[in-house]
């Protein structure tokens, strides 16, 4: 089946190539042209991905992302003519797990959509459950649950903690982080691994100002603790 993209974006005729152009590599587009229509659309039909503008004529494409997200994991690349780094890390901040400034050459909107439907999609083998205390991470559904709660992490988000919960008391580099999360296009922005990194904090720490499951070591990188409660 191929996989069904959601695009929501105000622009007409920048709406028809990218249909077009995704739908000729095998996508199941469904256009919406205002905030508004594509939660609608979302709430009634369940995509592999959205890709978003960010600004749109009715509600602030952030505010889309963040209605969305409040309740679903499905993959968001956001779409923006702004060219404020700040925009970037708020859109990452709410869940957004791609940014690609416009004008863009399509086969990066490609690459970068197939990106975030690879990182939406649990690697196969990998279905053991991590459990560190009260924190457990399951690999197969990409779910992860403290005290047994969900807890709302991006496709990007849960790529990461695996990568540090697979090495647990093991001090990891940002440009290690990077390596390995080879093909998510993190370079496009130097700080978005800190950025997922304190979003992760927000959802399986206790006190995210004061981190215990997921450690910064100055001048290092992060750790992933050992032992937790």
């Amino acid at each position: 089946m191929n996989d069904r993209v959601l695009l929501i974006e105000d622009d007409a005729r920048l709406a028809e190539m990218v249909s077009d152009y995704l739908g000729g590599f095998g996508f199941n587009m469904t256009v919406a042209g205002t905030g508004a229509n594509g939660i609608d659309e979302h709430t009634r039909t369940p995509f592999s991905a959205i890709v978003l503008d960010l600004m749109l004529p009715d509600i602030d494409g952030l505010e889309v992302c963040r209605t969305i997200k409040a309740h679903d994991s499905v993959p968001i690349l956001m779409l923006t003519a702004k060219g404020d780094p700040m925009d970037r890390i708020i859109g990452l901040e709410i869940g957004a797990d791609d940014y690609l400034p416009k004008p863009f050459e399509p086969r990066e909107l490609l690459a970068r959509l197939r990106a975030v439907l690879r990182r939406g999609k649990a690697a196969p083998g990998a279905n053991e459950t991590l459990t560190f205390g009260r924190l457990e991470i399951a690999p197969d559904a990409m779910s992860v649950k403290l005290d047994g709660e969900d807890c709302n992490l991006t496709a990007h988000q849960f790529s990461l903690l695996m990568i540090l919960a697979s090495a647990p008391g093991r001090v990891l580099s940002r440009d290690t982080l990077m390596d390995r999360l080879k093909g998510t296009d993190l370079d496009v922005f130097d700080r978005s691994i800190d950025v997922h990194i304190s979003r992760i904090r927000a959802e399986i720490e206790d006190d995210p100002k004061n981190p215990r499951r997921v450690i910064t070591v100055r001048g290092a990188g992060y750790v992933f603790a050992r032992e937790q409660d």
